[in-house]
């Protein structure tokens, strides 16, 4: 009997090495890996991986909290250009982005991120609580292109919650629905 176990133990680790195997030379062949997918294309292409990684921008910079705190807010073109005026002003990108700013437009960014409107979020308050940026967007300083990572979902917010001992009350986030 314990012939037939030790037999049975040694085929399914064959296989399990068998089915690994073959996974690590399918990823290999089609140049898939564990990094996620690229997040969709901008009016602009814009590298969180240079300004907030390499030139080491804060958030905050480009994304202000004003007063209630609830968004961050995303820049004007005239923020970008106090860089931007003398910088890779021969980037056909920089000149598209000069254009927007000369004619004081906005970009229209595609959004990566979007808090239902029944949700009461506070970005500030989240910030004031110790969470970071990444706690809810990824890895962002490591991004080219931004692409939705985290989960901003009922149950991941809830999981956040239990995880910080922050309140999972209903009515915490929820405005009261009597």
């Amino acid at each position: 009997m314990k012939s037939v176990n030790r037999t049975s133990a040694r085929f399914r680790h064959a296989v399990t090495i068998i089915l690994f195997a073959s996974a690590s030379i399918w990823v290999s062949s089609t140049g898939r890996t564990q990094e996620p997918l690229e997040g969709p294309e901008q009016p602009i292409p814009y590298s969180h991986k240079l300004h907030a990684g390499k030139m080491n921008l804060e958030c905050k910079k480009c994304h202000p909290n004003p007063d209630p705190g609830e968004k961050m807010t995303i820049p004007a073109t005239a923020v970008c250009m106090e860089c931007h005026a003398v910088i890779k002003t021969d980037s056909p990108a920089i000149q598209k982005l000069a254009s927007f700013a000369e004619s004081n437009r906005d970009i229209r960014w595609v959004r990566i991120y979007e808090i239902p409107s029944f949700v009461r979020f506070s970005h500030r308050a989240h910030l004031e609580a110790e969470s970071t940026c990444a706690d809810c967007h990824g890895p962002v300083k490591e991004r080219v292109r931004l692409h939705r990572e985290a989960d901003i979902s009922m149950k991941g917010c809830m999981d956040c919650h239990m995880a910080k001992s922050a309140s999972t009350d209903c009515t915490f986030c929820h405005e009261n629905m009597n």
